[in-house]
């Protein structure tokens, strides 16, 4: 399936009508941020899934994060054809937390959405998601369902992979709870919980949800206004897919040296600490990582003491 026919299945349809109060003129004051690095084709449905919006956002910020394609010509003449209100950046190749952190700090608007180059929006995401941040002012942070495609086919999600609302920071110990295109936060959410960090290559965005769900509730819209795309060799999960549970390791143990968890919290953050490690030392074992492995194991042990 290629990038326009996916593009046209999502769109032809709409199955919601309960954004009614939003019309197509009404301008959200909405940043959405999409970084990207050499995905001058799928950056391309992107852009359109966000010009078809029902209500249009205030701003696009795309981050060019060291594209040698022709990422550039293509932003270029897609802002002309669609008269889209789009800021393009380009930076020296820096990593995807880096790209997100500085379309952050150039935004214009109080509500940020993201968008990963290679996913996509339902045409009334931005709306719908926007009107249940407005009706529900104590949420800082707001997330969606999503369509997972593999290769432009559809894949079914476990249960495990079903998205909360309210208190989902245990759920988000286990596993990234959280897609990163379903997200719309108020931006003074980054004042209190911090950015990106821009030292992990991967497993930022749970770096991120497990700091902020920790501490504030998750907004979740139920339906599913994303389209999640996989099955490609240049995503961060394919490329770091043997060893990601390190960085969740790492988010773990730092977030145990702050002082941001009630002891409950501190406890189940401990018991999937020791889970991961002895998960990842074995693993290193198994691989001849000898060293590595019996670190692991160790952590693992001293987590169990603590508990």
């Amino acid at each position: 399936m290629t990038v326009s026919q996916s593009y046209n299945i999502f769109y032809k349809k709409s199955s919601s009508n309960s954004i009614s109060k939003i019309s197509s003129s009404t301008m959200l004051e909405i940043s959405v941020i999409i970084p990207t690095f050499n995905r001058e084709q799928e950056l391309e449905r992107a852009l359109l899934s966000v010009a078809g919006q029902s209500a249009p956002c205030a701003e696009i910020i795309v981050i060019d994060d060291g594209s040698t394609d022709k990422t550039k010509e293509m932003v270029d003449l897609i802002t002309t054809e669609q008269n889209l209100p789009l800021r393009y950046f380009y930076q020296q190749n820096r990593g995807v937390s880096a790209a997100r952190n500085a379309g952050i700090r150039k935004s214009r608007y109080p509500i940020i959405a993201f968008l990963d180059s290679d996913d996509h929006f339902h045409k009334k995401k931005l709306g719908l998601q926007y009107k249940g941040l407005i009706e529900n002012s104590a949420f800082l942070i707001s997330h969606t369902r999503e369509k997972w495609l593999r290769r432009g086919n559809h894949l079914n999600q476990k249960k495990k992979h079903q998205p909360g609302n309210g208190d989902i920071f245990s759920h988000c110990l286990k596993i990234c709870a959280v897609g990163m295109s379903t997200v719309m936060v108020r931006r003074e959410l980054f004042d209190l919980v911090g950015y990106f960090n821009e030292k992990y290559h991967c497993c930022e965005d749970y770096d991120l949800w497990l700091r902020t769900s920790c501490r504030f509730p998750f907004l979740l819209i139920n339906e599913a206004l994303t389209v999640k795309e996989g099955g490609r060799e240049d995503q961060l999960s394919q490329k770091y897919r043997v060893g990601m549970d390190k960085f969740r390791i790492a988010a773990m143990e730092n977030l145990l040296r702050s002082d941001y968890l009630s002891e409950k919290q501190r406890q189940i953050t401990l018991q999937e600490f020791r889970k991961k490690c002895n998960i990842y030392g074995n693993g290193c074992l198994k691989h001849g990582k000898i060293a590595e492995g019996n670190q692991y194991l160790n952590m693992a042990g001293l987590a169990l003491k603590t508990l």
